[in-house]
């Protein structure tokens, strides 16, 4: 059997893909919210939506070949063999389903992803190459290495109800924010404005070395090296300030919430331009 493939339906291009990057966070979880936990795996972020072992959420999977951590972090939550209703991607990018095959086979869960991701979910569509040559640190320089190839989950995956509705999520919603992806979302909570903002907006300089380990607080733009499309990133980020959020989670750096979420937010939108699209790299001159 080649590398990847599973005696199932599903493909795993992230196998044997293990990145040695780590942030001063990882391995570490903090209760945002009494529903709401952020677990930082490796230099990204995963959610558990939920207050109980048996109704509870996976959002994203982080790093490849980081499921047994995951589960670890899961099973300290909430007890040992606890499994998710269900996984929701945010997006497809390597860093949010890294472990999304390997979860699927020890639970046996359903996954939710915007239809626009299910050709980088389903093996057949790669993503374009990170932009090794975009201003910024070395992470940007390093991001050449990083996977574009695409997970294949087969029957496993499904679009997300096009009424903006969240399978086993009741009280909240999906809201579509491309630009670092076709297909990415956010997801937000009427109720008390609870906002997981996947890497629309992010708390840190992702293409900073020295910052993404010292997770230092900066309310900045999607990552640079993976996004392609920078005026409908800027659209994204309009769209979650408009939500007017009280507490938000993102997919890289630490949760925000109060009037330094608020502030950050507006500062974003109005210097979008200046804070977060780079002053050169393949994706801002146009190519593709």
């Amino acid at each position: 059997m080649m590398s990847g493939y599973r005696e199932n339906d599903m493909y795993d291009a992230m196998e044997n893909k293990f990145l040695p990057m780590y942030s001063i966070a990882s391995g570490v979880g903090v209760k945002v919210l009494p529903d709401l936990y952020c677990y930082t795996n490796q230099i990204v972020n995963i959610c558990l939506v939920g207050d109980s072992a048996d109704d509870f959420v996976l959002i994203d999977t982080g790093m490849p070949e980081s499921s047994g951590r995951i589960i670890e972090a899961i099973e300290e939550r909430f007890g040992a063999d606890s499994k998710p209703k269900a996984i929701i991607l945010t997006h497809g990018h390597f860093d949010h389903v890294g472990a999304v095959v390997d979860l699927v086979e020890k639970w046996d869960v359903k996954v939710y992803a915007h239809e626009k991701e299910l050709p980088f979910l389903t093996g057949k569509q790669s993503y374009p190459d990170p932009d090794g040559t975009v201003e910024g640190g070395l992470v940007a320089k390093m991001s050449p290495m990083f996977p574009t190839d695409p997970v294949d989950l087969g029957s496993h995956v499904e679009a997300l109800p096009s009424d903006g509705t969240v399978p086993h999520m009741r009280e909240w919603r999906w809201v579509h924010t491309p630009g670092h992806a076709p297909g990415q979302i956010a997801l937000f909570r009427e109720e008390d404005r609870a906002l997981i903002a996947a890497d629309t907006f992010v708390t840190v300089k992702q293409e900073s070395l020295y910052k993404v380990m010292t997770q230092e607080l900066e309310i900045n733009g999607p990552p640079r090296y993976l996004t392609t499309d920078w005026n409908a990133a800027w659209e994204s980020v309009k769209k979650l300030q408009e939500l007017n959020p009280s507490v938000a989670v993102t997919g890289h750096g630490v949760p925000v919430e109060g009037q330094e979420l608020t502030e950050g937010l507006a500062r974003l939108v109005s210097d979008f331009d200046k804070i977060a699209i780079p002053d050169y790299g393949r994706y801002v001159d146009g190519e593709h």
